[in-house]
C-alpha cells in the first residue's frame, strides 16, 4: 500500500471520526463507514482506493422476491437522473449504490458522496421494499396482527398492508408460532435497515 493510499484512508477516518461515524479497515486499501439511515437504518459504504480511482459501494437490498420487471425497471429509470451515484445489481440480482471518482478527489468530494449515498439508500427503501416484497411483508402483517404482536416494523407500511387487499388477513392465529417466510433482507443484522 502506498503511502498515498494511507494518507487517503487516513482522511476517510478522520472524517468519520469528526461525523460520529463508526469505521472498520477491511483491507489495505479499503475501508468500510456505516451511515445511519432512517428508513434503512444503516448503509454500510465500502471504500475502496485503486490506482487512479476510488470506487464506493454500498448495498441497498437483496433481490426482489415478485416483480422483478417493475424492480429493476424502478432502478433504470432512478439512475436516468443525473448525480454521483448510480445503481446497480450483482450477478444474484441484489441491488447497490456505486460511485467513482478520481482518488486525488476523494477527500475532498467525500462528504457530499457519502451524503449522497446515504439520501439514495434511504429514499428508496420503502419503495424498492414495496415493489419487490409486498407479499412477504402482508403475510407478516397478517401473522403479526393475528397474534396481536407489534407491526412496529412495518409502520411505514400499514395502509398498504392493513387495507381490504391483504388477502392474508385472518388467515393466522396464536396457533402460528412462526412467522411467515419473508425473505426481504431488511438488514444483515435482523434489523429493519
Amino acid at each position: 500500500m502506498s503511502t498515498d493510499t494511507e494518507a487517503i484512508l487516513s482522511g476517510v477516518r478522520t472524517w468519520a471520526e469528526s461525523n460520529d461515524v463508526p469505521v472498520d479497515s477491511i483491507e489495505d486499501a479499503e475501508i468500510v463507514v456505516t451511515l445511519p439511515g432512517e428508513k434503512k437504518l444503516k448503509t454500510n459504504v465500502a471504500i475502496s482506493v485503486f490506482a487512479r480511482t476510488a470506487h464506493l459501494q454500498a448495498f441497498v437490498i437483496r433481490h426482489p422476491d415478485e416483480n422483478s420487471a417493475a424492480f429493476n425497471r424502478w432502478l433504470l429509470l432512478k439512475n436516468l437522473k443525473p448525480g454521483p451515484v448510480a445503481f446497480a445489481i450483482d450477478s444474484l440480482g441484489d441491488v447497490y449504490l456505486r460511485a467513482s471518482v478520481p482518488r486525488e478527489h476523494l477527500l475532498d468530494d467525500l462528504d457530499g458522496l457519502l451524503g449522497a449515498m446515504l439520501a439514495t439508500a434511504d429514499s428508496s427503501f420503502n419503495e424498492l421494499l414495496q415493489i419487490g416484497f409486498l407479499t412477504g411483508m402482508k403475510k407478516e402483517w397478517a401473522w403479526r396482527v393475528g397474534r396481536g404482536e407489534s407491526t412496529r416494523n412495518l409502520a411505514a407500511f400499514e395502509k398498504v398492508l392493513s387495507g381490504d387487499d391483504n388477502e392474508f388477513l385472518g388467515t393466522f392465529g396464536d396457533a402460528d408460532s412462526e412467522p411467515p417466510a419473508v425473505s426481504a433482507d431488511r438488514a444483515s443484522d435482523g434489523s429493519r435497515s
